[in-house]
């Protein structure tokens, strides 16, 4: 150290001196030796200066004004399979790590839907309705990012298909889930449950996706802020291929406690009614209609149906197609062969239609101060509606049909007669439909009539306020949006981040503690300055 230290003064000392080879030898050395003493000395104030120079850059960095915005957090993810009666669809649903009260804001990601029929069409059938899910499985893990598939809760939900294999064959039943259940285990998410949900539930989670999509829990406002907009909420109509639901809020007193439901959201509690009514999906009540068909006129090769356009014709296996379901078992034979081979012959008839349909439904022996139909309790319907599923697709064929905007019953009446006098030619030609859905138009339009207006009880002012809709805000309406929303409470939370995130109390100690550095560093270098000068006047 002292060499270099020497070294460097000698040259400086060459160069303040350019006659310094010429001197005696004697003075150069002691040029020298001042100057080594001198740079000894300044070299006190390297530490000095140094602690100056952080006490500086800390203020600066502390005091700078720093705009306090919030980060949004990393999405977190969640997986929905809706194990319906006649398909499987996988939902993956995203929200913002930080919750608003309790709930996630969960928007849709992407769908998949699941090739082939849905899992309880597996029963007989070992490691089919596993393998069934493979290829959305798949893609859900590419979709989903690798760091959040540990934290991403994966739900399978049966609807009413496994409600009925349940009802015939629970072992079968619990056979299919148990093995579901293994197959997902085997994906890198948290699985939290493969179940059967009960049809009051899957009402209520149908409402509130409903009302989710509606912004009537919270909506984003303009000031960036999500807010409870404190609208009213609207009931939920669906329709599936073995059950339909019916959900909403209501303020008046339950006479069963079977068709109450309380949902926490967004810091709101919601007491709702819901009813769910199995074996009048779309596909089992067309079951059904077969069945009680026969049974009217008899079993014999020929039967005769309403509802089918005129001239349009097919077959049925007694067994496989009507009688096998336990939604048809009151209209059975006592003595039939359920290999026998029926024709089925349409007549579109729309009257006749409509009768027999109605027939199908009990409006009497309510043991309630009111009831829907088959004895079941209903409170006044109150508010608005949006109809799904079935209920949009059946709708929106009878549009296209007759261009009629069905706002009521009478025009729903209307549009029906018309649509039951078509032929199947006209309607595939209208629709770009196949004939396995036209065939099936009329009979399911007036199932809906008669569900909302008698059995529901919809009428010429409550009607206009039903909504048929597919999807809203981008995504699907359906039972599994509102499960995920609802179960998102589950996953903890995420704070924002800030950019800056330190209290005012430690703030301000942290500011103070680089002042007093900043006054030490300058006090200490005025007090070697004062040193070094006494020391050169002395010299």
């Amino acid at each position: 150290m002292y060499a270099l230290l020497s070294l460097w003064v000698y040259l400086l000392g060459t160069k303040c001196s350019p006659h310094a080879p010429l001197r005696r030898a004697s003075s150069v050395r002691a040029q020298n030796l001042y100057y080594l003493v001198m740079g000894v000395r300044y070299v006190k104030f390297i530490p000095a200066v140094g602690l100056l120079i952080l006490a500086i850059v800390g203020i600066l960095l502390v005091v700078l004004p720093a705009t306090e915005t919030e980060m949004p957090p990393e999405y977190m993810y969640g997986v929905v399979l809706d194990a319906g009666s006649s398909h499987t669809s996988m939902y993956i649903y995203k929200w913002p790590a930080d919750k608003q009260n309790d709930t996630g804001i969960v928007s849709q990601h992407s769908e998949c839907h699941v090739e082939g029929g849905g899992i309880s069409s597996y029963a007989g059938v070992r490691g089919g309705a596993a393998k069934s899910l493979e290829a959305c499985m798949d893609r859900a893990v590419k979709e989903i990012p690798k760091f959040r598939h540990q934290q991403t809760p994966l739900y399978l939900g049966a609807t009413a298909g496994m409600r009925l294999l349940s009802m015939v064959n629970s072992s079968e039943s619990s056979r299919i889930l148990k093995e579901v259940e293994t197959k997902l285990k085997s994906y890198p998410f948290k699985v939290k449950e493969a179940t059967i949900l009960s049809g009051q539930e899957e009402g209520a989670y149908g409402w509130v996706t409903v009302n989710y999509l509606m912004e009537n829990f919270v909506k984003y406002g303009f000031v960036g802020r999500w807010l409870n907009p404190g609208r009213k909420t609207i009931g939920a109509l669906d329709l599936g291929g073995a059950s339909t639901q019916i959900t909403f809020q209501t303020s008046d007193m339950v006479e069963d406690e079977a068709n109450v439901m309380e949902l926490k959201l967004y810091g709101q509690t919601y007491t709702l009614y819901t009813q769910s009514f199995l074996c009048y999906g779309q596909g089992q009540f067309l079951q059904k209609l077969l069945a009680y068909l026969i049974k009217t006129q008899g079993v014999k090769s020929k039967v005769s149906h309403p509802c089918y356009p005129q001239g349009f014709n097919t077959t049925i296996t007694l067994g496989a197609d009507v009688f096998d379901s336990p939604c048809t078992k009151d209209y059975r034979p006592t003595n039939f062969n359920p290999l026998m081979v029926v024709s089925v012959v349409g007549k579109g008839d729309y009257q006749s239609c409509l009768d027999n349909i109605t027939k199908m439904f009990s409006f009497t022996n309510c043991s309630f101060s009111k009831c829907s139909f088959d004895g079941v309790f209903q409170p006044n319907l109150r508010g608005s509606f949006m109809a799904f599923s079935a209920f949009f697709f059946s709708h929106s064929y009878i549009s296209n049909l007759t261009n009629i905007s069905l706002a009521s019953p009478n025009q729903m009446k209307e549009a029906i007669r018309l649509v039951c006098n078509m032929s199947i030619s006209e309607m595939t030609g209208i629709t770009k439909q196949p004939k396995k859905y036209m065939k099936n138009v009329c009979a399911v339009a007036n199932f809906v009539q008669v569900l909302l207006t008698k059995g529901y009880g919809f009428n010429e002012h409550s009607f206009p306020t039903i909504s048929f809709q597919k999807k809203a805000a981008g995504a699907s309406v359906g039972w599994a949006l509102g499960y995920m929303l609802s179960l998102s409470s589950m996953v903890p939370a995420e704070r924002l981040g800030l950019m800056k995130a330190v209290p005012s109390g430690p703030w301000a100690g942290i500011l103070f503690l680089f002042i007093t550095l900043l006054f030490f560093a300058l006090g200490y270098m005025v007090l070697i300055y004062r040193n070094t000068r006494t020391k050169e006047g002395m010299v």
